[in-house]
């Protein structure tokens, strides 16, 4: 076999369409775009969103509450995980990362109440909530905010 015997599968390729190139072509003429009009004309045409003068939608839903375009979000790791790490040991996102458990982490970890803990653990994280710092403490480990 030969590059010059290579040819695409048929059917994955078609012929563009030569517009504005004759009657015979089907598209010859106005080419598509119909008679006169601001999307006839060369470079016409509305801008994204615009609805010919009426309000547009963007403006005409409600605006409610704030969106902190600042705000670092931090990843949520349930409790259950933490029964994968060996007990005495100090579980924080390096080590999460290092057991798959999370692939990045941008801003930080925190621990949610989710599951049970049966193992002694030294927990480092930027958050705990209420329910995840006491079912550490409870197992015997310690939950310690960075």
């Amino acid at each position: 076999m030969y590059i010059h015997d290579l040819s695409p599968v048929a059917g994955s390729t078609h012929v563009d369409k030569r517009k504005g190139r004759g009657h015979a072509t089907g598209n010859g003429k106005t080419a598509g775009r119909g008679h006169k009009g601001q999307k006839a004309r060369s470079g016409g045409g509305v801008r994204i969103g615009f609805e010919g003068g009426q309000m547009p939608l963007a403006r005409r839903i409600p605006k409610r509450g704030f969106n902190n375009i600042f705000a670092k979000p931090l990843d949520g790791v349930n409790v259950s995980v933490l029964d994968r790490f060996e007990a005495g040991s100090v579980v924080d996102a390096e080590a999460l990362k290092g057991a798959g458990i999370l692939s990045k982490c941008r801003y930080g970890v925190k621990f949610l109440g989710n599951g049970e803990v049966t193992k002694a653990l030294t927990v480092r994280a930027a958050a705990f909530s209420d329910t995840a710092k006491q079912k550490i403490e409870a197992a015997g480990g310690k939950a310690e905010v960075i």
